[in-house]
């Protein structure tokens, strides 16, 4: 019987591969558990028209993310935050705040999981912190922190 595995199967092979298995165990063990379908030419056909469609899916991603990042380093965030006794900020600037003065000021959501700051800001200046936006692709983001 052959199959088509549709994920991998430690000591048969990885998905996408046909196999040539017994009927038993292509029909109990691998169809039945889901890790398999019966190798037909319209099963093959679906499943590669399937992996086309989802590689072209991910360059539209990339190439979304590339523009999303020249974007994003073309900006500056400013920032005011209340100042202390000594100057300096009353706390600190955090990955929170960077992210609702994104969407407040530029309408870009970004999860502030994706924020990531080489240390914390404690001071007023131009600072510069790292987004990741998946794929690999990695954005500059230049912030102004202000006293208010």
């Amino acid at each position: 019987m052959r199959v088509l595995l549709i994920k991998d199967v430690k000591s048969l092979g990885k998905a996408g591969e046909v196999k040539e298995v017994k009927d038993g165990y292509g029909k109990n063990f691998l169809i039945g558990k889901g890790f398999a379908r019966h190798a037909t030419d319209e099963v093959i056909a679906e499943w590669e028209e399937a992996k086309r469609q989802a590689a072209a899916n991910e360059a539209q991603e990339i190439a979304d993310l590339t523009a999303m990042k020249a974007k994003l380093e073309a900006l500056e965030v400013t920032i005011a935050k209340k100042l202390g006794d000594t100057g300096h900020l009353f706390g600190a600037v955090t990955k929170d705040d960077i992210a609702k003065a994104l969407e407040d000021a530029h309408g870009i959501t970004i999860d502030k999981k994706h924020i990531e700051a080489k240390k914390a800001i404690k001071m007023t200046g131009k600072h510069e912190v790292d987004l990741k936006l998946g794929h690999g692709i990695h954005a500059l983001l230049h912030l102004d922190i202000v006293g208010a």
